[in-house]
Order: structure tokens, then sequence, then C-alpha cells
């Protein structure tokens, strides 16, 4: 089985779901830290608008974005929701204050997987969106101290209720290629989001197994943060070569890496969001391929790679 594409541009989710390879992640519409609502309500509602006239078919977004600011500034913008508009949300992460993921190396990442609160957290999910059945609900992190059958069997069983449609996994930094052939076995999984870069490979083993079994692979960060697309970036003399943008550049990567890659680039700025639209119009060569793994050859590019714990 391999992942289903109906084009070069699009993506199917299960067997029934097809929707634009570029997406839009809608963390960044909270306030600092991910916590609380965003400072500029309107300028919000006016980016996802924005996505959605733009051909943007998928929004990704989670319960501890806020926590719940995040899907209610979704709500607020685009309901009632355009028919083949997928929104994605996730649970079983817990939050403590705006402060969790600012300290590289030190991020509170408190996974919280029991099959109550994931239950509990599904239901504020489609209160805070305003539906009925959520199109793809992800674990957020897998909690090592409950068996995952369980986890997911929470999630399959609100599935068999009709309140969510698909089922995903979410790693925070990754969920490994031995975790989703697990997860396989308890869950029909469509999608697994992780952190995933040109300049941060760390996940290609999962996103080769996610490729060869029929799911979609969600990089987060799919644009680094800090040298990769910031100034100085390694990337730029390429950029300029191929007559693109740093983060145009680094998402046409993405794109070309394997069919399976559905991108949730986040941004505040509509003038970005439009400029990573027309990442998918950019097409590389061998060469540039070569040139683009020069650049970020040596692994000196500042990554951020959480490690989850219990807080």
């Amino acid at each position: 089985m391999s992942v289903l594409t109906t084009s070069p541009d699009r993506i199917r989710l299960g067997s029934d779901l097809d929707v634009g390879r570029i997406g839009y992640g809608a963390m960044h519409l909270t306030g600092p830290g991910m916590w609380g609502p965003y400072p500029d309500p309107a300028r919000a509602v006016s980016v996802l608008r924005r996505a959605v006239d733009l051909g943007v078919e998928f929004i990704d977004t989670a319960d501890c974005y806020g926590p719940g600011d995040n899907e209610r500034i979704i709500r607020e913008a685009l309901h009632p929701y355009p028919e083949q508009l997928v929104i994605c949300t996730k649970g079983g992460l817990l939050r403590r204050g705006p402060s969790d993921w600012t300290l590289p190396g030190q991020e509170y990442i408190t996974p919280l997987g029991r099959p109550a609160y994931l239950r509990q957290q599904v239901e504020m999910s489609l209160r805070n969106l305003g539906v009925e059945r959520i199109g793809l609900y992800q674990l957020h992190s897998i909690d090592p101290l409950v068996p995952l059958a369980e986890q997911l069997g929470a999630l399959t069983e609100m599935r068999a209720e009709g309140k969510i449609h698909h089922i995903g996994i979410s790693g925070q930094p990754e969920v490994t290629r031995e975790e989703l052939s697990q997860a396989g076995e308890f869950a029909d999984i469509v999608a697994v989001e992780n952190l995933y870069n040109v300049a941060d490979r760390t996940g290609d083993a999962a996103l080769d197994y996610a490729e060869r079994n029929g799911m979609a692979f969600i990089p987060w960060f799919p644009l680094g943060h800090g040298q990769l697309v910031g100034p100085g970036s390694p990337l730029a003399g390429v950029a300029a070569q191929c007559g693109a943008s740093v983060s145009q550049l680094a998402l046409a990567w993405l794109l070309w890496r394997s069919p399976a890659t559905l991108l949730i680039p986040g941004t505040t700025s509509i003038a970005h969001l439009e400029e990573n639209m027309k990442a998918a119009r950019i097409s590389l060569t061998k060469d540039d391929l070569r040139l683009i793994d020069a650049a970020v050859a040596g692994g000196t590019l500042a990554e951020r790679r959480p490690v989850k714990d219990r807080g």
C-alpha cells in the first residue's frame, strides 16, 4: 500500500478526504507562548479567511493551543465551515503556562493519555470548533504510562460514535517507525505529525513508513526556526538561484521529498501566507537538490528537539 495522491498537489486522508498538500498551521494565532487568545482577534480572523480564499483545505490546531483559544478563533473566523475544509485538532498534551515551550531543551512536554481524559478533550474540541465530528483527530503525544492500546482505543470508540472521522498520531518531537507500526495494530492511522524539515531529517524512517502504508506525513516546524529561514540562512543562495524565498524553497523541498507530505506552515502575516502558498509552483532540479543538501550538511543549524516527560 502506498500513500494516496490524486495529483502532485493533492493528498488523500484515509479513503475519502482529498485536500491540497499545502495547509495552514494555526498555532501562532494565540497569545505569547501559545497561551491565551491572540492579541489582535480581527487580524487572526483575516489570516484564517485569507488562507481559505487562497485554497487552504487543511487547518491544523490542538486543544492545548491557548488552551482552547486557537480552536475558538478558527470557529469565529470560518464557521460554518466550507465543505472541503478539513480541520485537524489534537489532544493528550498538558500545559502549565506560557513558558512551557520557550527554553530549548527544557520544554514542558507532558503527555496525558488516560482514556477518560482523551474523551473529555475530544468533547471540548467538538464544542470549541462547533462541529459534531472532527475531520482528523490526533493523539498529540504518546503517554508512556498508559498502554497505547488504551489511548488509541478511546479514540477508536469515539470514531465509532461518529465524533471523530479519522485518527492520527503526533510526536514530541516524533513518532518512530516502530511506534507507528504498533499504533496500526490498535487503530486505523491515516496521518502522523512529526518534527521534520530540510535541516532535521531524523524522521526519515517514519516518513518512509508512512508513505509505504498510506499515511499522510505532516511535518511540524516545516521551516525549522532561527537560522534555517532567518537572516544568514545557508539556503539563501540556493533560493535566489531558484527565484524563490528561503521559506518557499524549504517548503518545496518537503513537497519533493515524498508524495506523503502534507504541509502546515504557520504565520500571522497574510503576506507570508501568500508567499508560502506559492511554494507548490517551484520545481527543483537534481542540481538544486545537491546544493540544498550541501547547504544544510553538518548539522550545525540550531534545532529544538523537545523531550517529553511527566513534569
